[in-house]
This record gives C-alpha cells, structure tokens and sequence, in this order.
C-alpha cells in the first residue's frame, strides 16, 4: 500500500519507497537548477525492513511512492527461537513476525509490543 508524492517533500525522517521496499529519509540535499535544466535532488536513505542504505538522485519535481506503514499494537503469546506469534490487540488476529536483534531475549508471554505492518511484512518496533 502506498500513496504517491513529490521527491521535494521527502524531508529526513519521512518515509518513502525506493526500489518496492520502504525507507526512512536520512539526508536530503537540493541542487541549484542549472542553466537549462531542473533542480535535482538527492536523498539518502535506510530501509525500514532490510537496513540496507539507498541514495536516490532525481529532478525536485520527480513523483516519488510514499509507503502507507500501520502502527498497531499486539501482545505477545509465544516466542519460538525468533520467531514471535503476536496477537493484535484490537482485531484480535494472530500472525507471526521476526524479533529484531535488539528485543532478543526481552520478550516475554502478555508482553505488549508496537508494530509496523506494511503490506503482509511486520516489524516490531517498540517494546511496550
């Protein structure tokens, strides 16, 4: 899911998809227009899902995909190795998603978490 915008509005820390994966605008950078031609722009990215850095380098009038990214909260009913099987807390479904690196031993059974949910990939964020 995603919605489109200019290139010229993804200011650091917005969100925007390059390449069919979302990432989170790190640097920005906005080039005189030359004498027959447009302003570029440049960004630097990091993906939300994948980590991996992206630098796109575009006309500042360039269309640009902006992901639609669902900030939910779930608790956690088990963990599996990295697994975790979470249970959303106000439609009541259970899905299973990766543990970050970071929460690695932090979850617990009852544990409430924030998630992101893009599409049909889900990324813990934040331990509640």
């Amino acid at each position: 899911m995603e919605k489109s915008g200019t290139i010229k509005d993804a200011k650091p820390g917005s969100y925007v998809m390059i390449d069919g994966e979302p990432c989170k605008v790190v640097s920005y950078t906005k080039s005189k227009p030359g004498k027959h031609g447009a302003a570029k722009v440049r960004i630097e990215t990091v993906g939300v899902f994948d980590g991996k850095k992206r630098v796109v380098l575009k006309p500042a009038d360039a269309e640009i995909s902006v992901p639609i990214i669902e900030k939910k909260k779930a608790q956690v009913i088990s963990v599996s190795g990295d697994i975790a099987q979470l249970m959303d807390l106000e439609t009541y479904e259970t899905f299973e998603a990766s543990i970050p690196e970071e929460f690695k031993g932090k979850l617990d059974s009852g544990r409430e978490v924030l998630y992101w949910k893009m599409g049909s990939r889900i990324l813990i964020k934040q331990l509640g």
